[in-house]
């Protein structure tokens, strides 16, 4: 067979011609490679899996098939990207107003089980970062989807004031080898060894550099300042995550700390003085949740979380055991 790569640069330009893409190239679709991507999994081409009902827009099975193989996903990866798509379209704001908030929230996508290794996903150094297609193409996938079947398009019904530079790219296997607790689909009741994804909308991510103390309450208190800025504070409360890195997970376990102890030192102690709040103008509470200027309040805490539960703090660990860094993720639902 004899490649044109002049017939390649063609097709990737009619593709950009269409407005389908992310700013990235695109691989064409024939209809034998969607035939590849379908042949993965019983579902039928036309079954609804998504809908944005303020515009009456739906998402397909086969929608989402033609939009994995543009991201670059391979058909054997189409299972993981319908599972990340049916955990997203669990999110209350996923299937509101969320991909057109003017703070352009990003999905995370975390993925367990054997999957990890059979399709080679990162869940080691660099986990955040570039340079493995599994990983960068679920999530690229997810975002086709959201432009080409919802027509989500920044300028249009995409509403984001800056919007993030990881929208489309935040996807991480956990590092279940070298972390000390259950992993997060076994913590959410699935078998242990089952290949599961669980994802969520993100407002941003934020690192925690801490390679300077062995004492596990130091440590706990650097996440709780970090997790407590005010400037990512909008609402009475918030909801927030830790993938932790395997070496500051590993320093937690082994001073006591299992995931329901890490939640509840977290929830007592993440939070701000109404003072501290005063001082940026987020110390009222107002009756629709949202926090303004009062300066009328008598000092206290006001705690960030609501409590403890799995579904208000997410723990997660992921990333190589080099170095104490570990990331902050702030979820955007409340």
């Amino acid at each position: 067979m004899t490649l044109d790569p002049d017939v390649a640069q063609a097709a990737i330009e009619h593709c950009y011609g269409q407005g389908w893409s992310d700013g990235l190239p695109l691989v064409p679709v024939s209809q034998p490679l969607l035939d590849r991507f379908l042949a993965t999994t019983a579902r039928r081409p036309d079954e609804v899996i998504g809908r944005l009902a303020q515009f009456d827009r739906t998402a397909t099975v086969e929608l989402a098939a033609i939009n994995a193989a543009m991201a670059g996903c391979l058909p054997e990866h189409f299972p993981v990207v319908l599972a990340a798509w049916d955990a997203l379209m669990r999110e209350r704001a996923a299937v509101g107003g969320g991909w057109q908030s003017t703070s352009g929230p990003a999905p995370l996508i975390v993925v367990n089980g054997p999957v990890r290794e059979e399709l080679g996903f990162n869940r080691a150094g660099g986990v955040f970062g570039p340079g493995f297609r599994a990983n960068a193409t679920v999530a690229r996938a997810v975002g086709l989807i959201v432009r080409n079947a919802f027509g989500v398009h920044p300028h249009e019904l995409e509403q984001a004031t800056q919007g993030l530079p990881g929208r489309w790219s935040i996807c991480v296997a956990e590092n279940e080898e070298e972390s000390p607790w259950e992993p997060l689909s076994v913590e959410a009741g699935l078998p242990a060894g089952t290949s599961a994804v669980s994802a969520t909308l993100l407002r941003t991510c934020e690192f925690v550099d801490n390679r300077h103390t062995s004492d596990a309450e130091q440590l706990l208190a650097d996440f709780a300042d970090t997790i407590s800025r005010t400037g990512a504070w909008i609402f009475r409360h918030a909801s927030v995550g830790v993938v932790f890195c395997p070496e500051h997970a590993q320093l937690l376990a082994g001073a006591g700390y299992d995931r329901a102890a890490v939640r509840a030192w977290l929830a007592e102690h993440c939070g701000r003085t109404v003072g501290d709040l005063a001082d940026v103008g987020k110390d009222g509470l107002g009756d629709n949740g949202v926090r303004h200027a009062s300066g009328g309040r008598p000092d206290g805490f006001d705690p960030l979380l609501v409590d403890g539960d799995p579904s208000h703090l997410l723990l997660a660990v992921a990333g190589a055991r080099n170095a104490g860094i570990s990331m902050v993720v702030r979820l955007f639902g409340n």
